[in-house]
């Protein structure tokens, strides 16, 4: 059998909200434990932060935290858009809160954090989409743990993407996130909000206006996709600069949202990044639990080593 085309064990494909999917042994993660754990939920709920870790039901949560490493969720728990694969709710969200972005701070102090993840909820209501919270957020990190380094998981900002962009690139995070999810053929179902192409214009403008800034982007597997789709993804990627591809299977977290069209396999996700390597990604994470913020403080100085040894080779 061709690597690249490891096996994959399917999921009854059983459409949009019937039913749940029993999980290969792979996926199987152990319950939160402990008391690290129960002090980061402490902190999270006394700052009056959401993380996407609970929204979104990751399921890496319980090792993050007994770790104390958190990824906020700033301007607030719910999102303007209903993505079939999301677990964030959905409705009308409240005002943007504005002792946020000093929470954030004293969140990143007391946790001890060496690298920060900040995301956000799709704010379409919003005339900047939430670029100007982004800002803040930063800023109020650079001011009061000036050595703790900032990854950013945005939104598309859709319809005002270039203004959003330019004033957060102008506040120079370390990592600027912005995540494909899917390859272009299952948008319309799975990413309706947004629009494949509009995305890949964000990250290619991230690096445009900074190429220092190091820009990521993660898809999901497991939705219906096909190997070449996924290959394209990457080499689309490739051509919009970005330096670091995640790649992870999608769970589905709720029988109303997208089923699990295949469980694909550790040995696949290795032949993925095998693939992505080749194609010149300064850094790839793929397996089935691997997530935008998963060892991402990790993962950062990983970059940092492959981005200066692929510089003095240069020379």
């Amino acid at each position: 059998m061709n690597e690249a085309v490891a096996p994959i064990v399917s999921a009854s494909p059983n459409g949009l909200g019937e039913g749940k999917q029993r999980k290969p042994d792979w996926i199987r993660v152990k319950a939160p434990l402990g008391s690290a754990f129960s002090e980061t939920k402490a902190l999270m709920r006394r700052l009056n932060l959401a993380t996407v870790c609970e929204e979104a039901a990751c399921p890496n949560i319980g090792e993050c935290w007994t770790k104390k490493h958190a990824t906020v969720m700033i301007l607030g728990d719910t999102c303007t858009r209903a993505c079939a694969f999301c677990n964030v709710k959905t409705g009308m969200p409240r005002a943007v809160d504005p002792l946020e972005p000093e929470h954030v701070a004293v969140a990143a102090a007391e946790l001890g954090l060496e690298h920060i993840v900040v995301t956000s909820v799709d704010r379409d209501d919003l005339p900047d989409g939430g670029a100007s919270q982004f800002v803040k957020v930063i800023e109020a990190l650079r001011r009061n743990t000036p050595s703790t380094t900032i990854e950013i998981l945005t939104p598309d900002f859709r319809n005002k993407s270039q203004a959003a962009v330019e004033a957060i690139v102008a506040a120079r995070p370390d990592v600027y996130n912005h995540n494909l999810e899917t390859v272009p053929r299952l948008y319309p179902t799975i990413r309706p909000g947004a629009r494949y192409y509009a995305s890949l214009r964000l990250l290619e403008s991230v690096k445009r206006q900074d190429p220092t800034i190091f820009t990521k982007s993660g898809v999901m597997v497991g939705l219906g996709e096909q190997r070449l789709e996924v290959h394209q993804v990457m080499d689309d990627m490739r051509s919009a600069d970005v330096d670091f591809l995640t790649m992870g299977q999608y769970l589905q977290p709720t029988p109303r949202h997208a089923s699990v069209e295949e469980f694909v396999t550790p040995q696949a996700f290795g032949a993925y990044a095998a693939i992505a390597r080749a194609k010149g990604f300064l850094l790839v994470a793929a397996s089935p639990l691997t997530r935008s913020s998963y060892h991402a403080g990790d993962d950062f100085a990983k970059m940092k080593t492959a981005r200066e040894a692929k510089l003095a080779i240069a020379r």
